[in-house]
């Protein structure tokens, strides 16, 4: 497994490949887990060559308390991913990726930005769509890989792959669950005992609203799934939303020819949880 920090080195690698060597890539921002390892896993099946990056990106945290306590464990990352037979890793600094102008671009993802996440952490998405045309720019991959816990992210980055013409795939796949229906999150290591123990919440309010949703309409099941959070003793509800899953618009009147999400953002304490399922 080779490791790179400079932009330089990555390239002259990755220009000596032979023609016709496929290149697969997993943007991370570490604190690896199963879920960032199984796109790894994916990636290796599907490509000859696959690049993780490991980065931190400043532009996507509209909150400074939470870029300061994002988990960083590199060599444990390092570690997994040698064992999972990564190809190359590219782990820049911020000075490598933004020189000295650690700032984002402004993007138009066709209104997706303003739905959901949009709402309630200002900038995110020009953050997220600066990072990762950047290293799409660097990487030159052919197909890059991203889990559906943040589907909005996905649809935001097929968005500007579409709107800039970049040639390259994007795969979406599958959250990775605990055994407890809880998806994987590398925030979840800051939860305390109490607020691990009761996470499954989370993901069970949402099974059980994808029920409800077959027989009642979307306000009806929103309603609910307020009202089961509203006195819990552990998590904050900040949103929940039913919305169609190509636009991210809320869904006014069911369509039987659409497909439909619930997407959910919640605390517990300073620690943010967001999850999601197709209805």
């Amino acid at each position: 497994m080779l490791i790179f920090t400079e932009i330089k080195s990555l390239q002259q690698e990755i220009k000596s490949l032979k023609n016709g060597t496929t290149i697969g890539f997993v943007p991370t921002m570490g604190a690896l887990h199963e879920g960032h390892l199984s796109l790894v896993e994916q990636a290796k099946k599907e490509n000859n060559i696959v690049v993780v990056s490991i980065f931190v990106n400043p532009t996507q945290f509209d909150n400074a308390d939470d870029l300061i306590n994002y988990p960083k464990t590199i060599e444990k990352d390092l570690s997994l991913l040698k064992s999972f037979n990564c190809d190359i890793v590219f782990t820049p600094t911020s000075k490598e990726i933004y020189a000295d102008n650690i700032q984002s671009q402004s993007f138009d993802f066709d209104g997706l930005e303003y739905q959901m996440e949009g709402k309630f952490r200002a900038g995110h998405f020009n953050g997220v769509g600066t990072i990762v045309e950047r290293l799409f720019q660097i990487v030159k991959p052919h197909k890059a890989y991203f889990g559906e816990k943040d589907y909005q992210q996905i649809q935001i980055i097929r968005k500007m792959v579409e709107k800039k013409k970049l040639p390259v795939q994007i795969i979406s796949c599958p959250i990775h669950r605990e055994k407890d229906g809880l998806a994987m999150s590398s925030r979840n290591t800051r939860l305390t005992e109490a607020q691990r123990a009761a996470a499954p919440f989370i993901y069970e309010t949402l099974k059980k609203a994808k029920i409800k949703f077959g027989t009642k309409n979307a306000s009806e099941v929103l309603k609910w799934v307020e009202n089961e959070f509203k006195n819990h003793r552990v998590f904050n509800l900040e949103y929940i939303e039913i919305a169609d899953e190509e636009t991210l618009l809320p869904v006014e009147t069911k369509n039987p020819s659409k497909k439909y999400r619930a997407f959910i953002a919640v605390f517990a304490g300073k620690v943010r949880l967001i999850d999601n399922i197709s209805l």
